[in-house]
């Protein structure tokens, strides 16, 4: 696969920033303007999912996540198109594939806070509260390094495997 040009790279980016989150349709249209002379870019199918995203289209914002998936994306722009594409995939109630959309972006990004966020939103949706709080008190343990949450920093890992214990004891029935 090619790499995306710096001066698409650079389109992409313009188009991004000058996006109005209360009225995407502008922001869709150049992104499609932009699809149609580069229909098989990666980084173009994921600003086009994402502003689809943004407007509330969430299904037709999946395809476009599935295919710029496919077609290679890379580096910090693969990141944030599993998290989204994860976040999407929650939105539509399609829990088990955003868990394993999420799984992926958290093997690939292990030291993505904001995949870890949205992993355990999607827990939590999912119906598995204690796997979601266990993951944020993990979050909090391995980031949040200040005396006043180091003082209890065993007591929050132990609770976070608690937790744990009981979503492993809830999963052979909710399955």
């Amino acid at each position: 696969m090619a790499s995306t040009p710096r001066e698409l790279l650079d389109r992409l980016a313009l188009i991004f920033a000058a996006r109005d989150r209360e009225n995407m349709a502008p922001t869709v249209a150049a992104f499609l303007e932009v699809l149609a002379e580069h229909p098989d870019d990666p980084h173009v199918l994921y600003e086009v999912g994402g502003s689809y995203d943004t407007a509330g289209e969430e299904q037709t914002a999946a395809g476009f996540y599935e295919r710029a998936l496919a077609a290679g994306l890379d580096g910090d722009t693969l990141r944030r198109c599993l998290l989204q594409y994860g976040s999407t995939l929650r939105n539509l109630a399609r829990f088990d594939e955003s868990l394993t959309v999420l799984d992926r972006a958290r093997t690939e990004f292990p030291d993505s806070e904001s995949v870890q966020v949205w992993h355990a939103l999607s827990l939590h949706a999912a119906g598995r509260s204690d796997a979601a709080v266990a993951e944020l008190m993990d979050l909090a343990a391995d980031r949040i390094r200040t005396p006043d949450l180091l003082r209890y920093e065993a007591a929050v890992r132990g609770n976070a495997e608690y937790l744990r214990s009981l979503d492993r004891a809830e999963l052979p029935r909710a399955r």
